[in-house]
């Protein structure tokens, strides 16, 4: 068994290492975009267009795809078809403005739409082909996987980095949700660095996205956290784990909220910033916009969610029987969230407010040990599962072969 579990994460890196030196192409369902030679036929979203009529557009506000559909000479009896056809493919109403759109129609006079394509996204399509009955069915864009290696200095924030050395917003999100239980990115300081070693995707030389974050390196205060990607023989999805095969994820968050600022610190003496009277503020304040999701920070059943005159729109909830926490001052505590429903880590469960005795919008987060309130960021929080003991030989050969992407000097 350890030899194929072996054997099988072999040809697995060999197939990434070998992506390294060369471009990587993923093809879906046989469909190619956008191929002209001058010795064939012209093909788009794998229909050939040689003898239709060529017209593209962008949706406009409050345009639905039925108008765009008629102004080309379908007309309602089709129409209706045509979003029948697609129940249980795409949801005509969800078609969004700001999208392209591609019709095929026919090169005569008439000019009678016979292929109507919708870009759900850079690498989506949707097409309804009315050219043999109704075919309405996906298709996708062949995408290029290009390795990077990129590095950054923090100077004011993760954002600021992230963007001074021409890299995707899209890795802000990524690293925050890989380093959510270790690095407390309110807290990160002038001369943090980091470095990061992930997929580029590319449709006809244009960048649409990042892919999957292989490896990474983030030196906080002076300490090195590694996060490197695997997927344990048997599990469905892959986890990030340090180098010495420990899994990064926690049984809590560090935090409610993706991104935001503490307002105020957990403190046994602090001015009430409304009463002005001096007292205990035994919770951790997150000031953010008014309307961000708040997050519950671990697994648990609510055991309160109601609202009082001090704590506004509040949720508490009970994770297990050492630790409850507890969010106040939402705008409005999110549907279907009430007493007894139970919630996973990272589950959205209210908006930041500033409800109740409030001067800001703002979460305020207490945490309860053995039903005493504490400071959060002095305890050392539970670990999640750990990792298996016949993967971790596997683990360490492919963290060997990831970590020199981690490697000075370019951090």
């Amino acid at each position: 068994m350890k030899t194929r579990l072996f054997s099988i994460l072999f040809l697995g890196l060999l197939l990434l290492l070998t992506a390294l030196n060369f471009t990587k192409c993923n093809k879906a369902n046989g469909d190619s975009t956008n191929i002209s030679t001058s010795f064939g036929p012209t093909i788009e979203y794998g229909i050939v267009t040689d003898s239709f009529q060529v017209t593209r557009g962008i949706i406009k506000p409050g345009q639905v795809l039925g108008e765009i559909l008629y102004r080309n000479h379908i007309d309602h009896t089709q129409i209706d078809k045509i979003v029948k056809a697609s129940k249980g493919i795409f949801d005509v109403k969800r078609a969004k403005a700001g999208q392209p759109f591609t019709v095929f129609c026919t090169k005569d006079s008439n000019a009678i739409a016979k292929c109507f394509i919708y870009e759900e996204s850079a690498t989506n399509y949707i097409v309804f082909d009315l050219r043999d009955g109704i075919q309405v069915y996906r298709g996708e864009k062949e995408v290029e996987i290009r390795m990077r290696t990129a590095s950054g200095e923090i100077t004011s924030s993760l954002w600021n980095a992230i963007m001074d050395n021409n890299m995707s917003p899209a890795l802000v999100m990524e690293l925050s949700n890989i380093y959510a239980w270790t690095i407390d990115f309110f807290r990160i300081q002038k001369g943090d660095k980091f470095k990061v070693f992930y997929e580029e995707r590319f449709v006809e030389d244009e960048f649409v996205g990042i892919g999957r974050v292989w490896a990474a390196k983030f030196i906080h205060q002076g300490e090195d956290f590694y996060a490197f990607y695997f997927r344990e023989e048997g599990e469905n999805f892959g986890d990030y784990f340090d180098e010495e095969s420990k899994t990064l994820r926690k049984a809590f968050l560090r935090a409610p909220l993706n991104f935001s600022r503490i307002s105020s610190k957990y403190s046994k003496r602090r001015r009430h910033p409304v009463t002005g009277r001096v007292k205990p503020h035994l919770g951790t304040d997150y000031a953010a916009p008014k309307g961000t999701p708040i997050l519950t920070t671990a697994n648990g059943s609510i055991v309160v969610a109601s609202y009082t005159r001090n704590n506004g729109n509040f949720v508490k909830i009970r994770h297990n029987n050492t630790y409850t926490t507890q969010y106040l001052h939402m705008s409005k505590i999110k549907s279907g969230i009430r007493k007894g429903v139970h919630v996973k880590q990272g589950d959205i469960i209210g908006y930041v407010g500033s409800t109740g005795l409030a001067t800001g919008p703002h979460v305020c987060y207490r945490f309860w040990k053995n039903g005493r309130q504490v400071d959060p960021y002095k305890e050392k929080l539970p670990p999640s599962e750990p990792m298996k003991e016949q993967s971790k030989e596997p683990f360490q050969w492919v963290k060997d072969s990831l970590i020199q992407y981690l490697a000075e000097p370019t951090i």
